[in-house]
């Protein structure tokens, strides 16, 4: 596991404050634990408060999906920790992280856009907490004409 202070210096190091919880838009709760495991809902790419629309392989490129998918990684994060009360130490792994890209049917690189978020939950909790299990798709539509959803499975203490 992290040190304490660890994970709050590279949070810091890359700039990123941690969005408070957000309130789920339909029926559900934005996470629940079982066990040791807790199981973060599907946050959508979000810019200036709205959803990110857009089509990969038709008005969105790779590197913007990418892009979009850190973005998610970063509200998952807040809403991870707001699971935690405010200590992402508590976090033993992330388990999975299951991506949905809104995809052309075309278009074959949804893996190299969930790395967007992989990639920072690398950087975020290191290798040995941070490496996880992950599946990519593309598909037809999210909502609200999201570019990325995301969801986010954690083995917490």
């Amino acid at each position: 596991m992290s040190a304490p202070s660890s994970i709050a210096t590279r949070l810091q190091e890359l700039g990123i404050t941690l969005p408070p919880l957000a309130i789920p838009a339909a029926a559900y709760v934005p996470f629940v634990q079982s066990g040791k495991l807790l199981f973060v809902s599907g946050h959508i790419a979000k810019r200036d408060g709205k959803a990110q629309v857009g089509q990969l392989g038709r008005n969105m490129d790779t590197e913007a999906g990418k892009q979009a998918a850190r973005g998610v990684a970063i509200d998952l994060l807040g809403t991870l920790n707001a699971a935690l009360d405010g200590d992402l130490t508590r976090v033993v792994r992330i388990v999975k992280l299951l991506s949905l890209v809104n995809s052309t049917p075309d278009y074959t690189e949804q893996h190299l856009v969930t790395n967007g978020a992989s990639e920072l939950i690398g950087q975020v909790f290191g290798a040995e907490v941070g490496a996880h299990a992950r599946s990519a798709f593309g598909v037809a539509q999210l909502p609200l004409g999201a570019c990325v959803e995301i969801e986010l499975i954690a083995e917490v203490l």
